[in-house]
């Protein structure tokens, strides 16, 4: 099926705001509950997060609300950032966990979600600029040889870097942006705006990464405007992408690999290239694509190791994704993600 292209006629107007307020996640991710009613900590620093993480018994239940503030303006210099050493919450082998942002607050640190953490959801978070490159991503989610992180929700974050070409650091000035490896499974990324950033999404860490066969993670109603590439980078397993916002993308978009499978269905790609791509692997992945909407699309000469969605038609059926949801038209698709995604929108849907 062909993409339907984008009116210039549509208008943020067109769509009112939602009133509805996330309370559940929708897809793979469904039925994570996190912490759930256990009475929230309140937590102003990365060391005030992590003691209480590390003072936790792993089980029982832990929401944190997060209240720090950071200063994005006295970074001065993003190229001087990469160089620093990285700061990171970690979770590791601990479950039933909630980090929520409280309103107004921001955060100059990652989070880090490994082995055996199940049932965690991290949401409301501003994110952006971090210390230490190829060392720090803002979110990233990792098995382990003790386990691996099933049942996540990533909901309603504002995470950013900068696209500013650094000397000595290259596209490795800021790492990813929501990042999964190794097997992790059960995942919802929904309603989350990232924006200037070089490297989005891994999903599968490189082309030997097998145990991501087995990941599935739904990506919907999320806003991505001036990405370099990754939206996701998907090696193995399967993801459903839908109802998703994509605004200048300079290099690729959806790229899926190594005989993932993908289906790709009503989302709007606005000035992108290559938007939906598998390309720099010793295997090809699959789409199936449904009704999306572009405009302002360019493709790049594929060479022989390369295939380009540029008829867009569905390489591969993807079949049930065996679990209920609800797709927004996609010509209501930009309105409604620039008014719901990201921190701050009291959780709108």
């Amino acid at each position: 099926m062909k993409a339907i292209h984008l009116k210039s006629t549509i208008a943020l107007a067109c769509m009112l705001a939602a009133s509805h307020v996330a309370a559940a996640p929708v897809g793979y991710g469904a039925g994570t509950t996190g912490g759930g009613s256990s009475a929230a900590k309140t937590v102003s620093t990365l060391s005030a997060m992590q003691a209480a993480i590390d003072a936790y018994d792993g089980s029982s239940g832990l929401v944190l609300n997060y209240t720090g503030k950071f200063n994005f303006a006295t970074i001065t210099d993003v190229c001087a950032q990469w160089k620093k050493a990285a700061q990171t919450l970690e979770i590791k082998n601990k479950s039933n966990i909630t980090i929520k942002g409280a309103s107004g607050s921001s955060a100059n640190f990652g989070i880090h979600i490994a082995g055996a953490a199940s049932n965690i959801i991290v949401q409301n978070m501003t994110i952006g600029l971090l210390q230490g490159g190829e060392a720090a991503d803002s979110i990233s989610l990792e098995g382990m040889s003790s386990g691996i992180p099933s049942k996540i929700w990533i909901d309603h974050n504002t995470i950013f870097a900068s696209l500013t070409s650094c000397a000595g650091a290259g596209d490795a000035s800021f790492d990813g942006g929501i990042d999964q490896k190794k097997g992790v499974k059960n995942v919802t990324i929904s309603y989350n705006y990232i924006h200037d950033y070089q490297k989005v999404s891994l999903n599968g860490y490189s082309d030997k990464d097998t145990a991501n066969a087995a990941a599935t993670t739904t990506y919907h109603h999320n806003r991505y405007e001036n990405i370099k590439s990754r939206l996701p980078l998907q090696r193995f397993g399967k993801t459903h992408i839908y109802n998703n916002y994509y605004k200048n993308v300079e290099t690729s978009g959806i790229n899926v690999r190594m005989g993932g499978t993908s289906l790709i269905e009503s989302n709007v790609f606005e000035t992108v290239k290559n938007p939906v791509t598998s390309r720099d692997s010793s295997s090809i992945g699959y789409w199936d694509l449904r009704n999306n909407i572009s405009s302002g699309i360019t493709w790049d000469t594929p060479d022989s190791a390369t295939v380009n969605a540029t008829n867009w038609a569905t390489t591969k059926a993807f079949g049930s994704t065996g679990y209920s949801y609800t797709v927004t038209p996609a010509a209501n698709v930009k309105a409604k993600v620039i008014a719901t995604a990201g921190a701050g929108t009291n959780l709108a849907e």
